[in-house]
């Protein structure tokens, strides 16, 4: 090569150099590293023969050479090696930018409505509580009678840790003689699958015995898949031991003693891993599908309860809501109803309910939206007498459940019974779920010192906050008949009876327990009869008559 030919190479070397370090200094690696690694060691060649010694990405400095366009380069090099080291270079400032931006628009696309086609399936005849289905946005049994669901939790199946009591025939006898027709009935997948793939019929069976004492005192039962920390070995309730991750810590650094465990980073780790990877999730819906086959046909099972309260922790809760809560729901509404497509399916919103849900449209046959109530009791503020923010978060959970779309029934909601007001807490929401025909299941039957009507070892009832929560209520009213909001101090409901009204009988909960015998008036009433064993006053009306019903007790 001659001198003006090598001149002009070296020229052109440099030019391409400069794109070499250029491309490295920005991406970090080279995009194509075999065909820029051969440019370099030609540049290397060419450089040296005209006495420049240059070492590109490879950790060598450019050596001293009397050409200026060389100095130059080496100069560049230099300022753009700084502003790496200081900075890392404008692609990875560019990513950080980014990235939240990319997060909050996925968070914010729009996503279609998930739909679940569910087989249909003929119900066998039922010789005592009837099937249960939804129509129209409300609960309804087999001649389309609204049903509203009252009563209480009771946690007697679940962990040993997390346990607080039994429950046995005299709670059973004194829920029914109370006026309540459901109890919620949590049930530990620990419990149920504790080898991973193998289902502890034993557990199954103990489910079912206690399932069929409360159907004998005429009390559906909602089962309920509960989730509290994690599981048993985060010292919660809920997964298996099999389904934690390895090597996260289980730190307990939060000063609130109740969020110790919810904030923990092994906790949080697990839960994540379960909602963003198929993995625990198929073994989840194989429990699921072997609590269904065993009450595929019963009717006194209203329905399965999916999850209990989840959260989004540490996923931001519009995407975990959109992207995995939501959808979760429905495929795991798809495997059970191929099984069992007969009860109802009951969703939750999240732990953090306060905040909101994100509700992602879900249409599927016999669904319900099931939020939990704590604001004023559990979340603060605590209660100070005011129902405003009782009444706000019942009203907005109800906007929730009109956006899924489904009926709403509490699943969960309580107090602490010696905080400060907490009878006119109860009061205030019990009132506001009245006000829109929603049923609830109280947070719980049988625990001490102060959550529970019955405390821990059955010698104590509650009966003077009971008789705050045994109020009158429609059990089951015909379409066109509407009750008021009951009250269980001093004795009374009010019926709104319209004169097209359909047929079949109104079924009143009476609470006889607390209560004196009920009385009747209204010129619709053809007959009234008292069952005070069953608590149940029952109501003939004569049709195309409408009036109003009052019941008081004698």
């Amino acid at each position: 090569m001659g001198e003006a030919g090598l001149e002009r190479r070296r020229g052109e070397v440099l030019g391409a150099a400069h794109d070499v370090e250029g491309v490295r200094g920005i991406g970090g690696d080279a995009r194509d590293p075999a065909g820029l690694d051969e440019l370099v060691d030609e540049a290397r060649l060419v450089l040296a023969a005209v006495g420049v010694e240059v070492g590109l990405g490879h950790g060598r400095r450019v050596c001293h050479h009397p050409d200026p366009a060389v100095a130059r380069h080496r100069r560049s090099l230099r300022r753009r090696g700084h502003r790496r080291e200081r900075g890392g270079g404008p692609v990875l400032w560019l990513a950080l930018l980014l990235l939240p931006l990319a997060g909050l628009a996925w968070a914010y696309v729009p996503v279609d409505a998930l739909s679940v086609a569910i087989p249909t399936a003929h119900r066998p005849p039922s010789s005592g509580l009837e099937w249960l289905q939804t129509r129209g946005g409300r609960i309804v049994d087999e001649v389309g009678r609204t049903v509203l669901l009252r009563g209480f939790n009771s946690d007697a199946l679940l962990e040993d840790g997390v346990r607080h009591a039994t429950l046995d025939e005299e709670d059973a006898t004194l829920i029914q003689r109370s006026g309540f027709d459901v109890v919620r009935l949590p049930l530990a997948w620990s419990r149920l699958e504790p080898r991973r793939g193998t289902i502890d019929q034993g557990y199954l069976d103990r489910v079912a015995a206690a399932v069929a004492m409360l159907e004998r005192h005429d009390l559906h039962v909602v089962l309920e898949m509960h989730f509290l920390d994690w599981g048993p070995r985060f010292g919660g309730s809920g997964a298996p031991e099999w389904a934690a991750l390895p090597l996260v810590p289980d730190l307990r650094w939060w000063p609130w003693e109740s969020w110790r465990k919810h904030l923990s980073p092994a906790v949080n780790a697990a839960v994540t891993y379960f909602w963003v990877s198929p993995d625990w999730q198929a073994d989840f819906t194989d429990a699921w599908r072997a609590v269904a086959r065993r009450f595929r046909d019963d009717p006194g099972i209203a329905g399965y309860d999916l999850v209990n309260e989840p959260h989004p922790l540490p996923l931001p809760p519009r995407i975990f809501e959109d992207h995995f809560l939501w959808p979760l729901y429905a495929r795991t509404i798809a495997a059970v109803a191929a099984v069992d497509p007969l009860h109802l399916f009951i969703v939750e919103g999240t732990l953090f309910g306060d905040l909101g849900t994100t509700v992602r449209p879900l249409h599927a046959r016999d669904l319900v939206y099931s939020p939990h109530l704590y604001t004023g009791a559990l979340v603060p503020p605590a209660f100070d007498g005011d129902p405003g923010p009782v009444e706000r978060r019942i009203a907005g959970q109800a906007g929730e459940a009109a956006a899924v779309p489904a009926p709403m029934w509490t699943g969960e909601l309580g107090i602490d019974h010696h905080q400060s007001k907490a009878a006119g807490w109860a009061d205030s929401a019990l009132d506001a779920l009245d006000d829109r025909g929603v049923g609830w299941a109280w947070w719980q039957w049988r625990e001490s010192p102060s959550w529970g009507i019955r405390d821990a070892a059955g010698g104590f009832v509650d009966r003077d906050f009971l008789r705050h929560l045994a109020r009158p209520y429609a059990v089951a009213a015909p379409s066109g008949v509407h009750a008021g909001r009951g009250d269980g101090l001093r004795g009374h409901l009010s019926v709104q009876v319209d004169p097209g009204h359909a047929g079949g009988p109104v079924v009143i909960g009476w609470p006889a327990e607390t209560l004196g015998v009920p009385v009747a008036t209204g010129s619709c009433v053809a007959q009234s009869s008292w069952d005070p064993a069953g608590a149940r006053l029952t109501l003939t009306l004569l049709p195309g008559r409408g009036c109003d019903v009052e019941l008081t007790a004698s």
